[in-house]
C-alpha cells in the first residue's frame, strides 16, 4: 500500500511496458516509426493509450473526437477499441502529421472508422454543434494547442451526451504547472483549466498522473 503515486525510474518503466497493457503490431509501428520524427513528444505514452482504449470499452463508446491528432496514434487506439461499429472523428491541422496517420490506419484496416478533418480545431467543432450532433459523442480527447483547450473543453461538454468523457492531455506539462515562476501562456492557460475543472460541477472528475498528466471530466 502506498499513500502517494508512485514515481517510476526507467526500470520500472520498462517493466510496467512489459506487462502493464497489450500493444498489437499496428500500433507498436506507429509508434516506433514516430519515435523517429522529430516532434515525437507530442506522441502519448503506450500505457497512456491503452488507459484510454479501457475507458473507451468501460463506457461502451462507439462515436468520439479527438482535438489533435499528430501521427495517428490516439486516434488508433481508441478506433480499435471502440470496435468496427465505432467511429472517430479526428481533427487537426497538419497533413504533414496526419498523412503518417493515414498511412497506418491503412495498414491496420481502420481507415473506415476514422473521419479526419483538417482545419482549425474551434472551426470544425462550431460546426458540429451547428449541424445538431450535441450530446451524441461518448468520448473526447483533447491534446492539442494549449492556449485552445478551454474552448475544446466547452464544445466537448456540449458534444458530449451525458455521461460521456472528456480526456483532456498534458494537465501536467512536465511539472510546469506547479512552479510559479513559469509564466508562458502555454503553462498559464493550463493552469486555468485545471483550476476551472476542478470547480466545475457539471462533471465529475479526476487527475490522472499517467504520461504527463490526464484529466478525465464525466458529464453529468
Amino acid at each position: 500500500m502506498s499513500r502517494e503515486t508512485l514515481g517510476l525510474s526507467e526500470t520500472l518503466l520498462a517493466y510496467v511496458r512489459k506487462v502493464g497493457f497489450r500493444e498489437d503490431a499496428d500500433l507498436r509501428a506507429l509508434r516506433k516509426e514516430t519515435a523517429a520524427h522529430p516532434m515525437a513528444r507530442m506522441q502519448i505514452s503506450p500505457e497512456q493509450g491503452q488507459f484510454m482504449a479501457l475507458l473507451v470499452e468501460l463506457i461502451g463508446a462507439r462515436k468520439s473526437f479527438e482535438v489533435g491528432t499528430f501521427t495517428g496514434y490516439s486516434a488508433m487506439a481508441v478506433a480499435k477499441a471502440m470496435g468496427p461499429t465505432g467511429r472517430v472523428v479526428a481533427l487537426d491541422i497538419s497533413d504533414e502529421f496526419t498523412a503518417v496517420a493515414r498511412k497506418h490506419w491503412a495498414k491496420a484496416k481502420i481507415t473506415d472508422r476514422i473521419d479526419l478533418r483538417l482545419a482549425p480545431a474551434a472551426e470544425s467543432l462550431a460546426r458540429m454543434v451547428a449541424t445538431g450532433e450535441n450530446s451524441t459523442y461518448d468520448f473526447a480527447f483533447i491534446d492539442a494547442d494549449k492556449t485552445g483547450y478551454d474552448a475544446y473543453y466547452e464544445y466537448a461538454l456540449k458534444l458530449l451526451r451525458p455521461g460521456g468523457l472528456i480526456a483532456v492531455d498534458n494537465v501536467l506539462w512536465s511539472g510546469k504547472v506547479a512552479d510559479p515562476s513559469d509564466s508562458s501562456d502555454d503553462t498559464k492557460a493550463l493552469r486555468a483549466l485545471n483550476q476551472k475543472v476542478v470547480g466545475d460541477e457539471r462533471v465529475t472528475m479526476c487527475l490522472v498522473p499517467i504520461g504527463d498528466g490526464l484529466t478525465l471530466a464525466r458529464k453529468r
